[in-house]
């Protein structure tokens, strides 16, 4: 089970970085992904 997180949670990150070009990309991604746990938590 904990192989499978793993790897979902790789398989995740290179999906973000591969789907923006640049770093200004890279940061709004950080940032909605922030936004969404910060929804979820409250």
């Amino acid at each position: 089970m904990k192989k499978i997180l793993i790897a979902l949670a790789i398989g995740v990150m290179v999906f973000t970085l591969t789907a923006c070009e640049t770093m200004k990309g890279l940061g709004k991604d950080v940032e909605d992904a922030g936004e969404w746990v910060q929804e979820k938590a409250s």
